[in-house]
């Protein structure tokens, strides 16, 4: 199974992409991991945000394959503990011919177009966290299910 995580933007921040890059290559034992940068809109700052929404949407919808399933990253979304995560990505591992793509989105969140593409909207906290440090939560978390999945004594219940 090919997985993606979809980011806007460059990660500025050197801890995070050093821990998104640890994270990344652990993965790579466990799957076909990736990471796919869209970049940052220019010029928005007199830009109303449902504008940079829509055009980051846009940018995000023509990165994506046909037998792709997008899920967001979006505090509105489903919730889950690690175990229950890991029970959900192990389902759909069965879908063979998709590649999970994980996107986390820019700052005023997702256009209406990108929410209607969505296969499923996940939440990792109802707390709001900087866009930066969710890819790395995020890669943790992800690495974190494929031990559960495998039965490696990585997490602790």
């Amino acid at each position: 199974m090919k997985i993606a995580i979809l980011q806007t933007g460059k990660t500025t921040e050197k801890f995070v992409y050093e821990g998104v890059k640890m994270y990344m290559t652990r993965l790579k034992k466990y799957c076909q991991a990736e990471i796919i940068t869209v970049p940052d809109l220019k010029n928005t700052r007199h830009m109303p945000a449902e504008e940079q929404k829509l055009r980051e949407g846009r940018m995000i919808l023509k990165v994506l394959g046909k037998d792709d399933f997008p899920v967001l990253l979006d505090e509105r979304g489903r919730e889950f503990g690690t175990t229950d995560f890991a029970a959900w990505l192990e389902e759909r591992l069965l879908i063979k011919s998709r590649r999970l793509v994980f996107i986390i989105g820019g700052p005023w969140g997702f256009s209406d177009e990108l929410v209607g593409a969505a296969g499923f909207k996940l939440s990792l906290s109802k707390m709001t966290f900087p866009h930066q440090l969710v890819r790395l939560l995020f890669a943790e978390q992800l690495y974190r299910a494929f031990t559960v999945i495998r039965g490696e004594p990585y997490h602790h219940e």
